[in-house]
């Protein structure tokens, strides 16, 4: 469309009214100035129920009306859309490599939240040069009108997930009551206890069969991280085992959703509650996230 600069001139005029509005109503109205609170999800080892875990737990905080947002930020392997069912156009690479917008990839789901899709095959956050991880925050910056950021990170201890672990609010680490499982949980804890600024670390114990038996393994791994790194873990809860969450994956359909009264269901709105109830650090929230992502530079 070509336009004369007279009609610029409206269009200028236009949205410099509109920011005015915007501005004048954060003064009248400080409380929708707020800071999304940042959760990070990792595990030490694949196959554990990780991205199960996040996109369940941003379902359930959806349903007590938070504005949710899942970020897949496993570079390598990224599975949230699969889950979902959905099959994006573009994602986090295309932000990445300046292509997109991220308010363009953000996917509107029918379960009441939004996600935005890995960039699978996608080497490195780190190789980043500098310009592009300025863009790459200033992108991320569009998401503040979020209550909740979930990152959805890859297993292990690989820079790009102990980056995202290490900026946020929260770091829910996923184990099951498998010895190599326990393990790698303990090897992902220590390596976030290294770290000067480190998050509050969460466990979780997924697939379990009793409570007893979620309470052995929390107690366990919790004891060894408090004995040997000197770094404090709070045991989040659990999640049973059940068969429908199987059902889930295959019908790629949210358990919460297609099965709101299963034991995980229930174990999943258990730790939404207990998330939501933690009096929230005003100190942290997403500033911190966007300070701490790339070495602790403000932008």
């Amino acid at each position: 469309m070509d336009y004369n600069s007279s009609t610029m001139g409206e269009v200028r005029k236009d949205q410099a009214e509109r920011l005015r509005l915007i501005m004048q109503e954060k003064k009248t109205n400080p409380e929708i100035v707020r800071q999304p609170r940042v959760i990070t999800i990792s595990s030490g080892k694949g196959g554990v129920g990780k991205t199960n875990v996040a996109i369940n737990l941003a379902i359930a905080f959806s349903e007590i009306g938070k504005k949710v947002v899942v970020m897949d930020a496993d570079l390598g392997l990224a599975n949230v859309n699969v889950i979902l069912g959905i099959i994006p156009k573009y994602n986090l690479y295309h932000v990445l490599k300046g292509q997109k917008r991220l308010n363009e990839i953000i996917i509107d789901t029918p379960y009441g939240i939004q996600i935005i899709a890995g960039a699978s095959g996608f080497a490195q956050l780190a190789d980043l040069d500098e310009d592009a991880r300025e863009s790459f925050v200033k992108e991320l910056k569009d998401l503040v009108y979020a209550d909740i950021i979930i990152i959805d990170t890859g297993a292990g201890v690989s820079q790009n997930v102990l980056t995202f672990l290490k900026s946020a609010d929260d770091a829910i680490i996923i184990t099951t009551p498998e010895p190599t499982a326990i393990t790698d949980a303990y090897g992902i804890i220590k390596t976030i206890s290294s770290e000067i600024n480190a998050p509050n670390v969460k466990l979780v114990v997924n697939r379990v069969k009793s409570y007893m038996e979620g309470k052995r393994v929390a107690e366990r791994v919790i004891s060894i991280a408090g004995q040997f790194l000197n770094i404090k873990v709070d045991n989040l809860g659990f999640i049973f085992e059940d068969v429908t969450v199987q059902k889930s994956v295959i019908k790629q359909d949210p358990f919460i959703k297609s099965a709101p009264n299963s034991k995980a269901s229930q174990s999943i709105k258990h730790l939404m509650t207990r998330l939501a109830n933690i009096k929230y650090n005003g100190t942290g929230g997403f500033g911190r996230f966007l300070k701490n992502l790339f070495g602790g530079k403000s932008f």
